[in-house]
């Protein structure tokens, strides 16, 4: 397999045969006056595995023309560790004769190590570079051991070549980037977008080059077509190209505690994937030693689909990430050098945020979730982007040895200043994609038909009403039409439909769909998900089967909603009922989210309910959990539409009050002073409440038997389900709130009394409840 590196995102680069500098005859005249002067003695400090692979290309070309350069490498930090690989030893491979090393890591692992550390380099270095007096010391990057050269280096009056200065990522790197940036006299940056940043920031524009990333030119001409062996030295022999994972994930010393889990979270999600996976070890920052606890808790150096190694040499690591089905972590390799390849990359967290990345990138900025790890995983594992140049053309390291013969060492340390605008960055995220993913959400009531785009954050986008069918044949067929409608609108809208929910209503009846593909183009577009039903009555989840329904709506009894919709649409389909429905609207954008156990009471045509226990509903072993409406309050009550007496709904529903409404108004006792009911308009139950609100003591009395009714069942509830809350949601809700907590305080055991009874906040419950199946599936949450 070779890998292509077409240009894309490429930026407009200086050719390596142009002139680069605006005061271009100064600088040739310094370049022909140093022909017969001294060599620049160049320092180049390395600190660790990472800032070598983009140092080494330069110190290569430095070698390669002694007769301009006098090069001194100094080691120190991390690469002298056994624990992190001794990774000096590459160094020397590459024969390079280092001229010092410098043992400045104080162990710990932690915030103070860090700060020792500096202190302890800052103490050595001073002797170091009087020692060897360099003209120019090279820098690169943002590490706190870094910041430790650049100070020194300043402070002796060392002029400073800094790499990859004026980049935007994420937590204290930041920080120390741009303190090099100030400490430094000469920078090298990657891409446009730095370059403005280090301008901003009143860097002069004379001494600043865009030249690229010098790793870039070893990428780029990576030729090596013996990976197999090197996949098979690291993964095993069994392990194919494209089939495998690279993870290479750092602790954020700005928040460890998170980055801690999130890094569990990551190893979770990755022994879920179950693909085989290459871990290297974090770097030395704060919080590391914890990650490796982690590992290790967790059996990752034993577990047989990971490999966990300290180091690989960079020529092979090349290799790994060339050919990997995708690449995971927070490591700015991830988002710069991997581009080079095409190889997908899932970014965690915030430690790179603000980098520039290619299309390769998708970010989960708040990976608070294993689930939405394991969501990026199955987005991004096995695709191939097109390469991308955003950081490099290949020709970095002869554009910076151009420079470093163009400095002109009489010429004085003092900056000029200016201030220029800086341009945004813009990158793709996960959260975003997750904030546009858009539901079908069907109302199918006993008059009307309802369709509603609904969003991630449950906020209705549009919504459209028809009249219901009276058959199931008309019914079915118009679902489809207005779903295939609405989809089509939905791209409009910008919105990206992942699938339909349709709702049945005998209050408000639910029926879901999730719609992975429509049969108009326009809906097609941009159109993925499953299909699932939410209906009233007594419905098989499992089969799809509206078991027995109300009699509002005909031709819905023994109905089999799964086989026509998924027949025709081609989807995946699930069922389950409007109660339930209203508990997973209230679960996920209401006031039951985040809460382990709740009911939910709809009062409305009917009474309905549903039940979340440990955050998951509750179907009963013959499906007829949360039939909340048919408790039992009274032995000599009211018929009730089941065929029993006393039941809440015969009491507390919108059919029971309209019921006491035409007693009351076939009596002439409805009508106060200030009413009216127009001939041709029936008496329901909003007559009876309007005349409870204008004095009618026969009504008030009326709804305080129905809302006393509702409060014994709540009692009931409580005494049986021990819920921390119960919602009361439907159009009758704020009439009842105040009687049902008097019956509480009256009737309700005092270890229960606490319990907080609400009115739903939600507007519109049955179609957001439709919505949530959809999205809480196709979003991989389980339901």
């Amino acid at each position: 397999m070779e890998i292509n590196m077409y240009p894309h995102h490429a930026l407009d680069f200086p050719g390596p045969h142009e002139l680069y500098f605006q005061n271009l005859s100064k600088r040739k005249e310094i370049m022909e006056k140093k022909e017969n002067n001294r060599k620049l003695r160049v320092c180049v400090a390395t600190c660790n595995r990472a800032d070598y692979s983009k140092l080494a290309p330069i110190m290569f070309g430095i070698k390669m023309e002694p007769e301009f350069f006098e090069l001194d490498v100094v080691v120190l930090g991390s690469h002298l560790i056994d624990d992190y690989g001794n990774t000096y030893r590459m160094i020397e491979q590459d024969d390079f004769d280092i001229n010092t090393r410098l043992h400045t890591i104080v162990r710990g692992e932690d915030e103070a190590a860090m700060v020792e550390s500096v202190g302890l380099a800052l103490v050595k270095l001073p002797d170091v570079l009087n020692r060897l007096k360099p003209d120019i010391m090279i820098v690169h990057g943002d590490r706190f051991d870094a910041l430790a050269l650049a100070t020194s280096a300043a402070l002796m009056n060392i002029r400073i070549l800094h790499i990859e200065g004026g980049e935007v990522s994420g937590t204290i790197d930041d920080s120390i980037r741009h303190a090099i940036t100030k400490l430094a006299h000469y920078h090298v940056c990657c891409t446009r977008s730095a370059e403005q940043h280090l301008i901003s920031m009143c860097e002069d524009h004379d001494r600043i080059l865009l030249a690229g990333c010098p790793s870039y030119d070893k990428l780029l001409s990576a030729k090596n077509k013996d990976y197999m062996s090197i996949i098979r030295m690291w993964l095993g022999d069994d392990v194919k190209p494209k089939d495998y994972i690279v993870a290479l994930q750092h602790p954020v010393t700005t928040d460890i505690k998170h980055s801690i889990k999130m890094f569990e979270l990551t190893l979770d999600a990755l022994i879920s994937f179950n693909k085989r996976t290459l871990v290297l070890f974090p770097n030395i920052d704060a919080g590391s030693k914890e990650m490796v606890r982690v590992m290790r808790k967790k059996g990752i150096e034993h577990h047989p689909n990971f490999r966990a190694v300290k180091h690989v040499p960079f020529d092979q690591f090349i290799q790994l990430v060339a050919h990997a089905g995708c690449m995971i972590g927070n490591s700015s390799c991830g988002v710069r050098e991997v581009g080079a390849f095409g190889t997908p990359v899932i970014n965690l967290g915030t430690r790179q945020i603000g980098r520039e990345t290619g299309e390769n990138v998708l970010h989960v900025r708040d990976a608070d979730t294993q689930d939405k790890i394991l969501q990026a995983l199955h987005l991004q594992f096995g695709k191939q982007y097109p390469c991308s140049k955003i950081y490099g053309d290949g020709n970095a390291v002869p554009r910076i040895l151009k420079f470093l013969k163009s400095i002109d060492l009489q010429e004085p340390l003092q900056k000029k200043f200016c201030f220029p605008p800086v341009k945004d960055n813009i990158s793709q995220d996960i959260d975003h994609i997750l904030e546009t993913l858009s539901a079908l959400a069907v109302d199918l009531g006993g008059t009307n038909l309802r369709v509603a785009i609904v969003s991630m954050k449950g906020e209705i986008v549009k919504k459209y009403t028809q009249f219901n069918p009276k058959t199931y044949e008309e019914r079915i067929n118009l679902i489809l039409q207005m779903c295939v409608e609405a989809a089509a609108e939905a791209v409009k809208l910008n919105c990206r439909i992942l699938g339909v929910g349709e709702i049945v209503n005998y209050i408000s009846k639910h029926v879901h769909s999730h719609i992975r593909s429509l049969p108009s183009s326009d809906a097609r577009r941009g159109t993925s998900g499953h299909c699932g039903i939410s209906t009233g009555g007594r419905v098989n989840p499992r089969e799809g089967i509206v078991l027995h329904s109300t009699k509002l709506i005909q031709e819905w009894n023994s109905v089999d909603l799964r086989s026509p919709l998924s027949d025709t649409l081609h989807l995946p389909v699930w069922v389950d009922n409007d109660g339930n429905c209203a508990a997973l609207a209230e679960r996920k954008f209401g006031q039951g989210k985040g809460l382990e156990n709740f009911v939910t009471l709809i009062t409305g045509t009917g009474i309905g309910g549903g039940i979340v226990h440990h955050h998951e509903l509750i179907h009963g072993s013959s499906f007829c959990a949360a039939e909340l409406g048919h408790i039992v309050v009274s032995l000599d009550g009211p018929d009730c539409s089941c065929g029993s007496h006393g039941c809440i709904e015969a009491y507390a529903s919108g059919m029971a009050l309209q019921r006491e409404a035409k007693k009351l108004h076939d009596e002439d006792q409805l009508l106060v002073e200030g009413m009216s009911v127009p001939k041709d308009e029936a008496v329901g139950a909003l007559h009876l409440i309007q005349a409870a609100k204008l004095g009618n003591a026969k009504a008030q009395s009326i709804l305080r038997t129905a809302g006393t009714a509702l409060g014994l069942g709540v009692v009931n509830i409580l005494h049986t389900m021990n819920p921390s809350l119960v919602i009361l949601s439907g159009v009758l809700a704020s009439h009842y709130i105040h009687t049902v907590k008097d019956v509480i305080r009256q009737q309700a055991l005092s270890s229960v009394q606490d319990v907080d009874v609400v009115v739903s906040d939600l507007v519109e419950p049955a179609l957001l409840g439709a919505a949530s199946m959809v999205l809480d599936y196709t979003t991989r949450r389980i339901y």
